[in-house]
């Protein structure tokens, strides 16, 4: 049986986290009612001119940079011909044979093996609008939603060096973490701000020569983009065995039935009819506009991962969960600039800060909450357990009603929550627990001393969880021994 090796490269379509279109001033809003975000220009009336968007150029070139790309000082804006109801102009404002930028690299990790997928080109381009196809309410009829035409995109296109699909779903996820660091893209899925098409052909193992590809449309997840690569390279395989071949077509992933299904042959270049477009004159930077957006490059996910392993002294799992979201990481480093024991306020960040933004369920949500005057509290309260102020728990009782405004140093000199660590307030405690469980005791210095904790968390609950559980371990062992 002839073994066959996947040949895989990902068109990735990102929005520009820009307030407006690339060619107009009409707002970028996600969610607004249909066709409100509209004016001539996007809705590709006769007669208007496109005025570009800087800040859409900003965000391309620090997309490019960051992924180490050469950033071309001339790229050429074209039309890209074709007719569909999204898009009335009858072609899209793309970048075809002078892009933005190319050649850059991408570092992906699969089950802690790493590779590099290399980056073929990034070029800018406007977004079509959408197609609403309601039976209910619409009596079987399409719409089209135009607030989506001409919101500004990048599109990253990699070589062909994706092996597996779970290596495609593993570029994915870090391109969409790069492209946050960047502020370049928020990398909503779910709301199209970052999608996907899929280019898979398969070749027998050893050949050099490349197979024929279908392209899979418009994947909007990560679980999708392996499913659908899985689903493809088998339904390929199979017809290869079958002895047939494979027809070079654009395939969509049907997310109910879990098969791609054909869509349309597949284009090339040449049925676009690309040429350059009269209205926008050659994209020209200068040296020196690169260099700025170069200076003001983030540190970037990877580097921030070594630096807290090796300047932080975090575990790796430690440095992952803390680096895997931007602003999760900028909090703890503020969190770190009021208390700095990089352990203590990891600790605290991984296990109580993201425990409570997941259950907010909203993304939004959870990224407002991360203030900095919420990272001064956590820096606080870390310091005020560490310095051994207060206990665990009453620092878990303060986390949990903890409001804006709220200083947990107050708190804890207004409530008189100090820890107490007094050995003279503490031992009548211990004696009185020991003497109202003497067969807890007697299990103890049996052998059972896991009985110990039940003994401490008795002297704690007498104290309102205030005494130094510490120092209630070692009296207590001290009176067992």
């Amino acid at each position: 049986m002839t073994r066959y090796e996947p040949v895989i490269g990902l068109e990735v379509h990102a929005q520009l986290r820009t307030q407006s279109k690339l060619f107009c001033s009409c707002s970028t809003a996600f969610g607004a009612d249909v066709n409100l975000h509209t004016c001539a220009v996007c809705l590709g009336m006769p007669g208007v001119l496109p005025v570009l968007n800087r800040h859409a150029v900003d965000l391309a070139i620090r997309a490019g940079l960051g992924l180490g790309c050469t950033i071309h000082p001339r790229s050429q804006w074209s039309r890209k011909n074709y007719f569909y109801p999204d898009l009335p102009k009858g072609y899209q404002i793309s970048q075809y044979d002078q892009p933005i930028a190319t050649d850059g690299q991408l570092i992906v990790e699969v089950d802690g093996a790493t590779s590099t997928v290399r980056i073929m080109r990034i070029h800018m381009e406007e977004d079509a609008a959408k197609n609403v196809h309601d039976d209910l309410i619409a009596g079987n009829r399409s719409y089209v939603d135009f607030n989506r035409g001409g919101t500004p995109l990048v599109e990253i296109v990699s070589q062909p060096d994706i092996r597996s699909a779970a290596q495609a779903a593993a570029y994915m996820k870090t391109l969409r973490q790069i492209l946050r660091y960047l502020g370049v893209c928020d990398g909503n899925m779910e709301e199209g701000s970052l999608r996907c098409d899929a280019n898979v052909s398969i070749r027998p193992v050893g050949e050099t020569k490349l197979g024929t590809r279908t392209e899979l449309k418009n994947i909007n997840s990560f679980r999708f983009v392996q499913q659908a690569i899985e689903y493809e390279i088998e339904r390929q395989k199979e017809v290869l065995a079958s002895g047939g071949t494979i027809v070079q077509e654009t395939r969509l992933w049907d997310t109910q039935a879990k098969v791609t299904r054909s869509m349309r042959s597949k284009e090339e270049a040449h049925d676009y009819r690309y040429f350059p477009d009269p209205d926008l004159p050659n994209l020209v930077l200068e040296p020196s506009y690169i260099e700025n957006i170069r200076t003001e490059l983030p540190e970037l996910p990877a580097a921030k991962l070594k630096r807290y392993t090796t300047e932080l002294g975090l575990s790796n799992y430690d440095a992952n969960i803390l680096t895997e979201d931007a602003e999760i990481a900028l909090f703890f480093e503020k969190a770190l600039a009021v208390f700095k024991k990089p352990k203590a306020i990891a600790n605290w960040v991984i296990n109580e800060v993201l425990r409570k933004l997941k259950t907010q369920n909203d993304d939004t949500a959870a990224a407002a909450t991360l203030t900095d005057a919420y990272a001064q509290q956590i820096g606080e309260l870390v310091e005020l357990v560490e310095d051994n102020i207060i206990s665990g728990k009453i620092a878990k009782d303060i986390f949990a009603d903890l409001k804006a405004g709220d200083s947990p140093k107050r708190i804890v000199d207004e409530h008189g929550l100090k820890q107490v660590s007094d050995v003279g307030s503490i031992e009548p405690l211990i004696d009185e627990v020991l003497a109202k469980n003497p067969e807890s005791v007697a299990k103890y210095k049996a052998g059972r001393t896991n009985m110990l904790g039940f003994f401490v968390g008795q002297v704690m609950k007498q104290t309102g969880g205030k005494a130094n559980p510490k120092l209630v371990n070692e009296l207590i062992q001290k009176k067992l021994s």
